[in-house]
């Protein structure tokens, strides 16, 4: 039977993205049966990728327009209305509209940060030559122009039969035979001295690199089939020949790029973490706990009820201050009305230089007369003065102490949200990003979500940063270690873990909870169906993940990633590296007593956004250290893109070129 020639822009549209064609004739119908088996075997040996299936769908849909193409009856209705070839034409339009609704959006938009990369650099511009060919293929034969000269058509097709199998070849010598190896591997060398510049993952840049070429091929390949058919419209050959050779090549290039691309996708990493940015400002780029151990001096004589001297400072690892003897110094800095622990004896006399009367430190800096000098002296814009041990009936010292506080109160921020935070899974949302925030003295670990779309895609207009849960630690109803976790100087470690789904999962949640007096991260994945970018039974088939391993296990204990006389993250001039490895702890402390005085909990947590650009569907999610020797670093979120390798395909069916005629 013969289609209907109404029908044929109509149908262009439809076979394009349910990967076949309308009623077709009786001399196309085995070819439509080979093509339909390779589809299904194709599906049966796993789930193509977006860039499999569109090269797919397209080839599916040139082999049709070939069929027209060659069947006399076809051309002789055609003919009889607009012409053969402006309905060609319209086809060809409403296949470049396809193509470019349903184009990977990864692809759309090749990665920043490598343009210090040559290779890729010289790739980028015969891809940019393909495209600014592309572009007046489209406009030349948008549908508002039909008809029209059916010079100007042969023109055109006789400039891209031209053009574009240079460009071809000068990209095939680029990607896969550059003398320093392929481009996807270069790229990924490249990848290791550009992390703070790429916001992808080293695979994912790989990927879309990938897509980006594949793309731009698979255009300049329709490009060329399309100028042989209308020329062939135009009694100008049979092209049967040419055709076929163009098909074989394209599919030998295909088979050779995919190969490279997994080859060195395999290799690549799958985490994203954040460098330091230039400027580091609190609240956008960092939060900090406050005051959860930090340096106070204190006379021993307040440290006990009888008020005596007759111990040391050292005697006293873990105290209280039971008074004030001295109302001269103790009445006018700040008490520390918790516990005084790990007390040391450094010099009798110093000067002191309190801090701000709001600020969450207690002291600038402290000079002992012995030299010794705690932080940075300099000047002191609130107060400055004088503190000097003293004897006690020619016996007794009275030391004044160097001690650590554990004061919870207002002034200290030592809270983590224990609440679980998952994306709205109800309406397919997933996570795709990741990042601390302090919200009302509390920390959380908040998630960007974004909805999940077929082969991996996030709609990029639905991702948002989910509001963290306005609550504070007051609140009626709101209890310790169910809705928020207090960190103490007994519970201060933060387990380290690189936490990874399962295949065919991606992360939809996240939470702390306490594993004995550690502070323990999770993730919570849900199983995904590719092809339809759907989670499946998401509130029935989800699960957390943990690493369960303890310091105290008998085999393969938990290790301590131990901080070094560590200073303020923040005036340390180098860029903060990771130095953690998964299975590892760290306990928050307080910075170094001769460079800081001991006044800033450290390390600090980064508060910069992990998340991928473009969005994708993340397969792991973790918690780790950064820094440099010397200073306390940051604890920060990592994550792990979804691992797109398995859906790369390289079979590509015998589809868009006709039949010996």
């Amino acid at each position: 039977m013969l289609r209907p020639l109404p029908l044929l822009v109509v149908l262009t549209l439809g076979a394009v993205r349910a990967g076949g064609g309308g009623a077709r004739s009786a001399a196309a119908a085995g070819a439509g049966a080979v093509a339909g088996g390779a589809a299904m075997a194709l599906v049966a040996r796993g789930e193509p990728g977006a860039a499999a299936v569109l090269r797919e769908r397209l080839l599916k849909r040139l082999e049709d327009l070939w069929d027209d193409v060659r069947d006399p009856r076809w051309v002789a209705m055609a003919d009889e209305t607009a012409g053969a070839d402006a309905e060609l034409l319209r086809a060809v339009y409403a296949l470049g509209d396809a193509v470019e609704n349903e184009v990977p959006g990864s692809a759309a938009a090749p990665p920043h940060g490598l343009d210090s990369l040559w290779v890729w650099a010289r790739t980028e511009a015969e891809i940019v030559a393909l495209e600014t060919l592309y572009k007046t293929f489209r406009r030349t034969y948008r549908p508002g122009r039909l008809p029209g000269s059916r010079q100007t058509y042969q023109d055109l097709a006789d400039a891209l039969l031209a053009g574009v199998p240079g460009v071809f070849d000068r990209l095939e010598d680029i990607v896969l035979h550059d003398g320093e190896g392929d481009l996807f591997r270069q790229a990924l060398k490249e990848l290791e001295s550009l992390q703070c510049a790429v916001q992808q993952s080293p695979q994912q840049v790989i990927y879309n690199l990938y897509n980006a070429v594949a793309l731009s091929e698979l255009k300049g390949y329709a490009m060329m089939q399309f100028s042989w058919m209308l020329l062939r419209l135009y009694n100008k050959g049979n092209f049967t020949q040419e055709a076929t050779l163009l098909r074989d090549s394209f599919e030998e290039r295909t088979r050779r790029q995919v190969e490279a691309v997994r080859a060195a996708m395999g290799s690549a990493s799958r985490a994203l973490w954040r460098c330091d940015p230039r400027v580091h400002q609190e609240g956008d780029t960092f939060v900090q706990l406050t005051r959860l151990v930090q340096g106070h001096v204190q006379n021993e004589a307040d440290m006990n009820r009888e008020k005596s001297c007759r111990e040391n400072c050292a005697y006293y690892s873990y105290a209280q201050s039971t008074g004030c003897y001295d109302s001269r110094v103790c009445d006018t800095m700040h008490r520390c009305n918790g516990r005084l622990l790990e007390c040391k004896y450094i010099d009798s006399d110093m000067w002191l230089c309190q801090a701000e009367r709001q600020a969450t430190r207690r002291y600038e800096w402290l000079e002992y007369e012995n030299g010794r000098t705690l932080g940075r002296p300099g000047t002191c814009t609130r107060r400055k003065f004088k503190v000097d041990s003293w004897w006690r009936w020619l016996f007794w010292h009275c030391s004044y102490c160097f001690c650590l506080c554990d004061e919870p109160g207002p002034r200290s921020d030592r809270y983590f949200n224990m609440r679980p935070v998952v994306a709205d899974t109800a309406n397919n949302m997933v996570v795709t990003g990741l990042r601390f925030v302090k919200k009302n003295r509390v920390i959380h670990l908040q998630i960007r979500e974004g909805a999940l779309l077929p082969r991996g895609a996030i709609n990029a207009s639905s991702v948002r940063w989910r509001p963290v849960d306005d609550y504070h630690i007051t609140d009626a109803g709101v209890q310790n270690t169910r809705d928020y976790h207090t960190l103490s100087w007994e519970q201060r470690a933060i387990d380290l873990d690189d936490l990874e789904a399962p295949p065919g999962h991606v992360v939809t949640g996240v939470r702390f909870r306490n594993v004995g007096t550690h502070l323990n991260p999770e993730i919570m994945v849900a199983p995904l169906n590719f092809s339809a970018g759907t989670l499946v039974k998401p509130h029935e088939k989800s699960m957390w993940m943990s690493n369960d391993n303890t310091d105290g296990a008998m085999i393969g204990p938990r290790t301590e990633l131990k901080l070094l006389a560590p200073d303020v993250p923040t005036n340390s001039l180098a860029g903060s590296t990771p130095d953690s490895k998964s299975d590892q702890f760290l306990l928050f402390t307080h910075s170094d007593m001769d460079a800081d005085a001991a006044q800033t909990t450290v390390p600090f947590l980064d508060a910069q956004e992990v998340a991928p650009e473009p969005p994708v569907p993340l397969a792991g999610a973790g918690i780790y250290h950064k820094g440099t020797p010397r200073y306390g670093g940051f604890v920060a979120p990592r994550v792990f893109t979804y691992d797109f390798s398995p859906h790369l395909v390289d079979d590509a069916p015998a589809h868009a070129a006709p039949p010996a005629a």
